[in-house]
């Protein structure tokens, strides 16, 4: 079962293990599609059952969180600056810098702390925070932020449930995969925004063709169709 896979891999890696999974999902690009959430709840909930130290996988997971987005930090205002000496190309072009740039100046703080919580997200938003050069200590504010409220919070989450909930081991499956189908759901939702937004403006095109909806269309000559004018 999913659920006890994840849990023997944990025994199997240590407190260590866990800690370079975080760092690697934070941060490096590598790590895009590792079970940060389930991971982190999973190690909680073992740690309440005597497997792990609670203090120190706490400490662990919030060191390895915040130094994983520095790497990703660094690497993006690395990778940005020499992006803007290459020429626009099909797949690259400077203004999405710029727009970067302008986004995490209004967003910065606010994308870099929900980001935590979205599973891909998470380990792209400081590479990208860095290509937009978002202003350094904001983001290590945010990112000290967003590490506290997710890499504590959510182990915090799996120790309590498992210390005062008698036999929650039974229901760890399932309780694993409602984070992570919570994790999914806004990125679901906003990929389903996107597409009605599409639709609802592809609508007045398919209406009226190539006419422009706004633009009043010229009046019908009576006598276009053959018919005559009534006096």
């Amino acid at each position: 079962m999913p659920h006890l896979d994840l849990a023997t891999i944990i025994r199997t890696i240590g407190l260590l293990g866990v800690a370079a999974i975080v760092f690697t999902e934070s941060g490096l690009l590598i790590g895009l599609f590792l079970p940060g959430d389930s991971l982190l709840f999973t190690a909680g909930f073992l740690a309440s059952q005597g497997y792990l130290d609670i203090r120190w996988l706490v400490a662990a997971c919030f060191l390895a969180a915040v130094a994983g987005d520095q790497v990703g930090y660094a690497f993006g205002f690395r990778v940005g600056r020499a992006l803007l000496q290459r020429e626009d190309s099909r797949f690259f072009k400077k203004r999405y810098l710029y727009r970067a740039e302008q986004f995490f100046a209004r967003h910065g703080g606010k994308a870099v702390i929900l980001a935590r919580f979205i599973p891909i997200v998470r380990t792209c938003t400081p590479i990208v925070a860095g290509m937009g050069r978002m202003r350094y200590r904001r983001f290590v504010l945010a990112n000290v932020c967003g590490a506290a409220l997710w890499a504590v919070g959510v182990t915090l989450a799996g120790y309590w449930l498992g210390s005062v909930i008698p036999g929650v081991d039974r229901y760890l499956l399932p309780i694993v995969l409602g984070i992570i189908l919570l994790s999914l759901a806004p990125s679901a939702v906003h990929v389903w925004q996107e597409r009605r937004a599409v639709r609802s403006a592809q609508r007045p095109i398919e209406q009226y063709g190539s006419h422009d909806p706004h633009m009043p269309r010229a009046p019908l000559d009576p006598t276009a169709s053959g018919g005559r004018r009534t006096s």
